[in-house]
């Protein structure tokens, strides 16, 4: 039993006073073991304050502690419970929750793994050449080219973990399921905009093939009218990435006819270096939140909010491009935050 200090200064006070443990006990201010104790450690150490614990001696020295962080780190998706197996190994016997404390000390959190394109060694040095072409540029440089890609919707598609808060007993009640189909209907949709905004948005009718006819009917439709509308007279540079219907020579006759200067070459596998895939991401969280149940509404509620989108955050979206550069290069051509 652990009394407070007052109590035990009033123990001793009666004792240097001449009365006797039995007699200390008497009063019932503490009980008769717990006055002795006192009253020893107070002959012992000289002090009525107690001596903190030791508590439970630490299965691991900071040895075997900075062994488990390399462990781990070698092997990033490792579980718990086979690293206390091979930790075992260098003869610390512990449990995989003491393993995860000790990862906690290090730093090291559990957390769901970042999604990126595989990066080939021609992706790299392709980003690497990009990134170095376009080092210098500024804010307001990138604030001259307009970025366009391709994106899918998907209605009643997965939208990665949705988290509920729900009682015992309620995980299939309807308010906490997230309701999937087999088959999903896809819509694909053409976008492209610049520090000025966004410009044109296009729903690609169901079973066309992203040819290379299809692509320069957008082109013609979509983004000659945003360049004029963005930028009249002022020159500007077109991004798009190295798909086969971007490629064909068809259109690159046709954009060199109309004097649309192309950015680039761009990089294979680099979203992160494309503002528009932020936009996407922005997009279909508005869209999301409104869960649509049908196609119709669904198109309509991506229309709606593409228009919705301010100036304010396309800008912002092309103020980052230098600080993604910037990365890459310190990355040697790695992935970047964005």
């Amino acid at each position: 039993m652990v009394t407070c200090k007052e109590t035990r200064a009033v123990i001793i006070a009666l004792h240097q006073k001449g009365s006797t443990g039995k007699d200390i006990a008497a009063s019932k201010i503490a009980p008769k073991s717990t006055i002795y104790r006192i009253i020893k450690n107070f002959k012992e150490r000289g002090s009525i304050v107690v001596k903190k614990a030791s508590g439970r001696p630490r299965k691991s020295n900071k040895r075997q502690d900075r062994l488990l962080k390399l462990i781990q780190l070698r092997d990033r998706d490792t579980t718990s419970a086979a690293l206390a197996q091979e930790w075992q190994q260098s003869g610390v016997s512990a449990s995989a929750r003491t393993v995860r404390r000790r990862l906690l000390e290090e730093g090291l959190v559990s957390r769901r793994a970042g999604k990126k394109p595989l990066l080939s060694r021609k992706n790299i040095r392709d980003r690497l050449i990009f990134c170095k072409m376009y080092k210098d540029w500024t804010a307001e440089d990138w604030g001259k080219v307009i970025f366009s890609d391709v994106f899918p919707f998907r209605l009643f598609g997965p939208s990665g973990r949705l988290l509920v808060r729900r009682r015992q007993g309620e995980r299939y009640h309807e308010s906490c399921v997230m309701p999937t189909v087999k088959h999903p209907e896809t819509i694909h949709v053409w976008g492209c905009f610049s520090a000025k905004g966004v410009g044109s948005l296009t729903i690609l009718p169901k079973n066309t093939d992203m040819n290379k006819e299809w692509y320069q009917q957008v082109l013609r439709e979509q983004l000659l009218p945003t360049i004029q509308e963005q930028f009249a007279d002022d020159q500007c540079l077109f991004q798009h990435d190295g798909a086969p219907c971007h490629k064909a020579k068809v259109i690159t006759k046709w954009l060199g006819e109309q004097n649309i200067n192309i950015l680039g070459p761009w990089p294979g596998n680099s979203p992160d270096l494309n503002p528009i895939e932020n936009l996407w991401s922005i997009l279909k969280r508005q869209v999301d939140e409104q869960k649509p149940t049908h196609s119709d509404k669904l198109q309509a509620l991506i229309m709606q909010e593409w228009a919705a989108i301010t100036q304010d955050v396309a800008q912002k979206l092309i103020d980052s491009i230098p600080g993604r550069i910037a990365e890459v290069l310190k990355k040697k051509g790695q992935h970047c935050k964005y």
